[in-house]
């Protein structure tokens, strides 16, 4: 399974994308933040809560370089089945990837072999490919979007900050920390 700040491993698949099938390749985010977010199945029910949150959410990510991409194990067919019948899927404007086989899901440790389904994931890569934060539980258990905005706004500012860090509940405008070997034995 990948590790923190190591690379993440890179795919092709096919996607549910702009209304049409097509292949997306994990190079064509080369320089930009991504958020990879997996889910267990189209046609749940936590999922479309995830998903149109994430739709809701999607010009946020947008604004801050991040691409979002949505990975389970159903087909490209199917994630259009479910645009076409869910009016909360309609509103996803990101790539819907396909990983039927779920080799994207075993390169990112998330598959449940015997179920065939993924682990509800989420992971935030750099511009550079390099593994910053990542987040795996049981798939009865949903996301919060609002907390992912904060770990990839985060992840951002320490990497244009060198030296600095972002303490407990840190919120973007609000106070950083600058780890110093002096203060080490004063806490």
């Amino acid at each position: 399974m990948i590790k923190i700040n190591q690379k993440y491993p890179e795919f092709v698949s096919d996607a549910f994308h702009e209304n049409k099938i097509k292949k997306v390749s994990s190079k064509d985010y080369k320089g930009k933040w991504l958020v990879l977010m997996f889910y267990p199945a189209d046609f749940t029910f936590v999922c479309p809560t995830e998903l149109g949150e994430f739709a809701d959410k999607y010009g946020e990510f947008k604004k801050l370089n991040a691409e979002v991409l949505s990975v389970s194990t159903d087909t490209a067919f199917v994630h259009k089945a479910w645009h076409d019948y869910s009016e909360t899927i309609k509103k996803i404007r990101f790539p819907m990837l396909a990983d039927p086989s779920g080799k994207i899901c075993k390169s990112f440790g998330t598959y449940i072999e015997e179920e065939g389904l993924s682990l509800r994931a989420t992971f935030i890569i750099n511009p550079e490919g390099s593994l910053k934060s990542y987040e795996i539980h049981d798939n009865s258990i949903g996301r919060n979007v609002n907390e992912i905005l904060r770990k990839l706004k985060a992840a951002q500012y320490v990497a244009k900050n060198k030296g600095e860090v972002c303490p407990v509940n840190w919120e973007e405008g609000k106070k950083t920390l600058r780890p110093s070997l002096d203060l080490i034995g004063k806490i």
